[in-house]
């Protein structure tokens, strides 16, 4: 019992020492798709990611942020046009779906990728009104 315990513990540990996806695979992963992530049982967002490494994100509907991601190290790193911090996140593909984790963030708080579109998200285009 106390070792089932001991190796529970550790799974945390074991996962992170598997080695992340390349930004090439990533790219090939995630380019013409729109990804669903979830963390913790809730929905975290939505992103759509456009050729040129041109991302869109969603966390409302009809709310996007346009953006840009780019490797550094073995880190995916976002930055979006209202926010130009860079928000870094280190993926792994686990039974063909992206899992990924925060560079600030611990074991235990991932994003899972549990739903994926060819369908674009349903964003309103620049100067849209009247």
């Amino acid at each position: 019992m106390r070792l089932a315990l001991l190796l529970f513990a550790l799974l945390p540990s074991l996962a992170a020492a598997e080695a992340p996806i390349t930004p090439e695979a990533f790219e090939a992963h995630v380019t013409g798709k729109t990804l669903v992530y979830r963390q913790f049982d809730s929905l975290f967002g939505v992103e759509e990611y456009l050729p040129g490494r041109k991302v869109r994100w969603s966390t409302a509907p009809d709310q996007c942020q346009y953006g840009t991601w780019y490797p550094r190290d073995e880190a995916i790193c976002f930055v979006y046009e209202y926010d130009p911090t860079p928000s870094c996140w280190t993926f792994w593909l686990r039974e063909g779906a992206l899992v990924a984790l925060s560079t600030d963030g611990l074991p235990g708080e991932e994003l899972h990728e549990v739903e994926s579109s060819d369908q674009p998200l349903p964003c309103p285009g620049p100067d849209v009104g009247v």
